[in-house]
């Protein structure tokens, strides 16, 4: 059996900032296999090469491929779910495969983001993306992509046996519910680290993250605290939540680079068009990663 009941999405599974050398801003392929590792040593169950995060749109196919063949040989392929979102539904279908090729256990995907697609080419793309054979975590993440994977559309995408799980960004916590009513096998995963205690509270069963790149220890122990319902959760979640909350917001990408370089790790920069945060950004950020810090040691 594989882990996690054959569901490898469950637990925490990180989208992972990619290094960036400074010189060139070339892919650091090594300190990217090294971070795969201190990830899943740090307590957090997989990763999610090639997501926004991840910066995927600037990369280009060459890099992204290999980013993928990276983790795997890093954690092994059943801890890689990479992103495969693409423009279109072929291309997001040969990343699938590539990803199967590379020995991942599953993948992620957004629905199609080119244009405001209708629930119709919604469901052909779902469609055409399962046919690579591994099985397939929705991203719902509406702000971004302007398509909305509503409960209804997630049941029925799920009853097609085109998705298992979904990545759910909209913020809207009490979809939660209805997702669970309309689809009971479908598994929701916290998609936005500001909202991780609600969606536990509502039954997540695993939270796609992206602050555990900082702080992969004391972010691992409070989901492990918020799914079991443990009282300590709710004040160690208070302590972390000006930091949480940036994985919200616009800046998210620099804003976890910039948490890894306050906690001691390689954050670095992004390609353009990404800018640096602005000096008050920074600021905020390194002073909201130093409390979680503390709250950590604690």
């Amino acid at each position: 059996m594989d882990r996690n009941e054959g569901r490898p999405w469950r637990g925490v599974l990180v989208a992972t900032a990619l290094p960036l050398r400074a010189s060139d801003l070339a892919v650091d392929y090594d300190a990217y296999a090294e971070h795969c590792r201190w990830l899943v040593a740090g307590g957090c169950d997989g990763v999610v090469p090639n997501g926004s995060l991840g910066e995927y749109q600037v990369l280009t196919p060459a890099e992204r491929a290999r980013v993928v063949e990276t983790a795997v040989a890093a954690v092994g392929g059943d801890r890689v779910m990479p992103g495969v979102a693409a423009y279109g539904s072929g291309e997001a279908r040969r990343w699938a495969e590539q990803a199967a090729d590379a020995g991942c256990a599953s993948v992620m995907l957004l629905p199609p983001n080119a244009y405001r697609a209708d629930e119709r080419s919604v469901r052909a793309h779902y469609a055409e993306v399962a046919k690579a054979g591994l099985p397939v975590v929705a991203y719902n993440n509406p702000h971004d992509t302007k398509v909305d994977l509503t409960p209804p559309l997630l049941a029925a995408l799920h009853a097609e046996g085109h998705i298992r799980a979904v990545k759910e960004f909209s913020g809207d916590v009490r979809r939660a519910y209805e997702i669970a009513e309309l689809a009971p096998e479908l598994d929701l995963l916290v998609g936005a680290d500001d909202v991780l205690l609600e969606l536990a509270a509502a039954g997540a069963k695993g939270w796609v993250a992206g602050f555990p790149n900082a702080l992969p220890q004391v972010t691992t122990a409070l989901y492990r605290a918020a799914v079991a319902g443990d009282p300590a959760a709710q004040p160690l979640y208070r302590a972390l939540h000006p930091l949480l909350r940036w994985d919200s917001r616009t800046e998210f990408v620099q804003a976890v680079k910039v948490s890894m370089d306050a906690a001691g790790r390689y954050g670095g920069p992004c390609r353009a068009p990404r800018q640096p945060l602005l000096p008050e950004q920074e600021k905020a950020v390194r002073a909201a990663t130093e409390q979680a810090l503390a709250a950590g040691a604690n």
